[in-house]
């Protein structure tokens, strides 16, 4: 029963990567090595205290709520593994509630995880659409596939022409006018969540490679 019980609240913090609105952050705060944020958004009011949500793909807990604002606290671990140790007063970051359980999963999978933190190497506008190219650690080659689903600020994309340690994403209209990707630049960082389903593929190869086997036999 425990088990289960943690299974479900797993299940509860789940995201789609389909964002939901922006917010701006209105003011920063430092508490010790921690960071709290007030964030404005058309959704904060709709919050609940102690509810989590996909800041540019991070998930964090909503710990006060004010008229039309929310507050949010990073602590050391999520300021060193985000771009949240350089986010600035006015920035805009995309905000995604969790997923309902009777809901469509439009996007993928997404934790609210991240991994890395990716850098943007170059754009190209297509006449109506833009490509963006972002290079990630190379640690992390083997979890990106072409045509495969990576989540970058929140939000849920399919990756192509893949490079070692590099990828494109293609951007719609509808996309880039309701999320902060317009705000990416060459040499900007971004969030980066890979693929759940690919990270436990690729820890069930790392345990059952033979040489694996041959040390535990």
């Amino acid at each position: 029963m425990v088990a289960e019980n943690k299974l479900l609240q797993q299940l509860l913090k789940m995201f789609t990567g389909i964002i939901e609105a922006t917010g701006k952050i209105n003011s920063i705060k430092k508490n010790g090595t921690n960071k709290s944020f007030w964030i404005t958004s058309g959704i904060s009011n709709e919050l609940k205290i102690d509810q989590s949500v996909s800041h540019n793909g991070v998930c964090l807990t909503v710990d006060a709520i004010a008229e039309n604002m929310h507050r949010v606290t990073a602590i050391e671990e999520t300021l060193s593994k985000t771009t949240f140790h350089h986010v600035k007063e006015n920035d805009t970051i995309n905000l995604e509630r969790c997923m309902q359980m009777n809901g469509r999963l439009d996007g993928h999978i997404v934790q609210g995880h991240v991994d890395a933190v990716a850098t943007c190497i170059d754009v190209e506008e297509k006449n109506g659409s833009w490509e963006f190219r972002f290079q990630f650690p190379a640690e992390f080659a083997h979890l990106v596939i072409e045509k495969g689903s990576v989540c970058l600020n929140g939000i849920s994309l399919t990756a192509f022409d893949i490079k070692f340690n590099s990828f494109k994403v293609a951007i719609i209209p509808f996309t880039y006018q309701h999320t902060n990707i317009n705000s990416i630049k060459k040499n900007s960082t971004v969030n980066i969540e890979f693929d759940i389903v690919g990270k436990y593929l690729a820890r069930f190869r790392e345990l059952f490679t033979k040489p694996v086997l041959e040390s535990i036999a």
